[in-house]
Order: structure tokens, then sequence, then C-alpha cells
């Protein structure tokens, strides 16, 4: 899909926060996996984070963003989970007495209109645990209305010159504060420095 649909599927996002607490349990802490803005700005309490990777998925800037990072007029992107590859970021600890309360909070933050879908996926540690755990993770189907499939580089610098932006800002400001804080964590990331020069051609 090379640009959004103009009537775009929204699901209520109450019956998979219902499906998320109730796999979750509340017996033990929570584990969240954070790829892009959940590195640099989580919102919530971390008790530890660890630097992770997950298997048979990748980032990708490769969804449409109509609150967050946009208007339903003028979308945005945002990062999302696409099945395929592997990816690096950080995975997350909550306490147990506050992983409701977390839950609630990045329903409201990550699923306005319900896009994501999220799952519990197998991280694995880079260093110090040695069992991996599962954690909660955002990821979107390549069938979604709202995946963009593949863009051209006149598309990504349109949409980075956008500068109508989102409840959270623009789409640029995001992708390149996602990069820096990659780099940070010894993360490099090829994909998003070949998309951000386009913002530079």
């Amino acid at each position: 899909m090379l640009s959004p649909p103009a009537h775009p599927v929204v699901r209520n996002p109450a019956p998979l926060l219902e499906e998320a607490l109730r796999t979750w349990g509340g017996r033990q802490d929570l584990w969240v996996f954070a790829y892009a803005s959940l590195i640099w700005r989580p919102d919530f309490e971390v008790a530890e984070q660890h630097l992770a990777r997950v298997h048979g998925w990748h980032r990708a800037l490769a969804m449409w963003s109509r609150v967050n990072r946009g208007t339903p007029e003028r979308p945005g992107l945002v990062f999302a989970l696409l099945r395929g590859g592997m990816c690096r970021g950080m995975v997350l600890r909550v306490p147990r007495t506050q992983g409701e309360a977390v839950l609630h909070q990045l329903w409201a933050r990550e699923m306005p209109s319900g896009v994501y879908q999220p799952q519990w996926l197998r991280c694995r540690f880079e260093a110090g645990h040695p069992e991996p755990v599962r954690a909660l993770a955002f990821t979107l189907p390549h069938r979604s209305p709202s995946h963009t499939g593949v863009l051209s580089a006149a598309q990504y610098r349109a949409i980075f010159s956008d500068r109508v932006g989102g409840r959270f800002g623009h789409t640029l400001d995001y992708a390149r504060q996602t990069l820096e804080s990659l780099r940070a964590l010894g993360i490099r990331d090829r994909a998003l420095e070949k998309l951000l020069s386009h913002a530079a051609a």
C-alpha cells in the first residue's frame, strides 16, 4: 500500500487490553520490549532494563499514524515490529504491583486506534540473564490497512518535511530521536540511517 487508506479500519482497543491483562495475569513482574520511543521516553517507572533482541521480527518505520505523529488528513509514520529478521532493543521490567497501571498507560499511548497487534515475544538478553523472558511488544501485520508497504524516497521526503505532526510531534523528530537513542546503546540500524538520509537529500 503506497498511500494511507481514506477510511482506515479502527479497532476498539479495550478487548485487546483485557486480553493482555489476562495473559500477563498479575502474578509476576511485567516485561515490555522497547524498540523505538519506549527506549527514550517510557513514561513509566522502570525497575531495570537490559539490551535484548527478538528473532523473527524487525523494526520498521512503516505504520501510518493519524494520532501520535500525524492527523487523519495528513498521517505521519511510526515504528512497528514487522515479521522477519531480528530486532535489537531494550527489555524493560515493571514491578508486579505497577503492571496493571502501566498496561493501561501503554494502551492510552500506543493503542488510541487499536492499530498495533500486541504480542508476547520471547526476548533474549544480550548479557547478564541467561534465560529469555516473555515481553509485551507492539507488532503490525503486513496485511494491516495501516501498514505503508514500500514507500519511495520521494514519499519519505514529503512525510519528513511535513510539520503538521500529531499529539507527540513530527515523524522526522521521532525518527531522529530513535536513531540517536539506538546509537547511544550501541545498536546500529542501517535501514533507519538510510531512510533518514532522504530527509537530508
